[in-house]
Formats: C-alpha cells, sequence, structure tokens
C-alpha cells in the first residue's frame, strides 16, 4: 500500500484540474501530502495532452479554459519527503509548488533521519532552491 499511496493522489488531481473548479474559485489552492511528487511530471504532461485534443469531447471544454499544467502551477502544492526522482525533476513540476514534509511519526518515512535524507536527496540543487523548498 505504501508504495501506491500517490496513485490516490494522481486520480484526485486529474480530477480538480478537470473540474473547473480553479477557475471557478481563482484563489483556491490544494495540497498533497505523503504523495511524494514523482508522479507529477507525467501527469501534467498527459492532461496537457488530452485537454489540447480531447477537452470537447471529454466534456471539459466549457469549464476548464486553461492547460492543466497552468492551473497547476497556480492552485496546487506537492508535498515529499523521500523522493529523490521527483527532485531529480523538479524542472518539470516547479520549485514553486513542491514542499518538503517529514510525515513524522508514520512508519512510512525518513524518521528519525529526514534531515539526513533531505540533504542527501536535495544536495544537487542551488541553497536558495533547497531554501525555497523546505522553509518557504
Amino acid at each position: 500500500g505504501s508504495t501506491i499511496t500517490f496513485a490516490n493522489c494522481c486520480f484526485s488531481m486529474v480530477d480538480w484540474l478537470m473540474s473547473g473548479k480553479f477557475e471557478r474559485f481563482p484563489n483556491l489552492r490544494i495540497m498533497y501530502a505523503e504523495g511524494q511528487i514523482g508522479w507529477i511530471p507525467y501527469i501534467l504532461e498527459r492532461a496537457d495532452v488530452v485537454w489540447e485534443e480531447n477537452r470537447a469531447w471529454g466534456g471539459v471544454a466549457d469549464k476548464v479554459h486553461r492547460p492543466p499544467s497552468e492551473l497547476f502551477a497556480d492552485h496546487v502544492y506537492g508535498c515529499f519527503f523521500d523522493d529523490a526522482f521527483g527532485l531529480r525533476n523538479l524542472d518539470a513540476i516547479g520549485v514553486g509548488n513542491v514542499l518538503y514534509e517529514t510525515d513524522y511519526p508514520h512508519s512510512d518515512s525518513t524518521w528519525p533521519k529526514s534531515r539526513e535524507v533531505g540533504e542527501a536527496q536535495m544536495g544537487h540543487l542551488a541553497p536558495d532552491v533547497v531554501d525555497r523548498i523546505v522553509r518557504g
């Protein structure tokens, strides 16, 4: 179950992005905790293709007027505590949409080595990027 916890996030995020709610409520922000971030680039890529090619057929043409990736950038945050893959693909997600979590005290977490794991996984990032993710 812990391996595929992110799957629920995928379904939910696509529902949000295709619902029209972000356009109807422009100040609405949502956050996905405990879902990691590595899956986000593919979902955004696929959602944009489907929106571009099938939005009329899919019933979202009247509700969603901007590409899902743009809606994501303005309304959605993904959280991670152990996702080296996601951090290697940070540019495809957006630094401003990523937050670090320790997920203490769950069994599926990096605690009590959260700092060490975070430093190792974010070691390739510029200090200002790390600061934005963990503190900003």
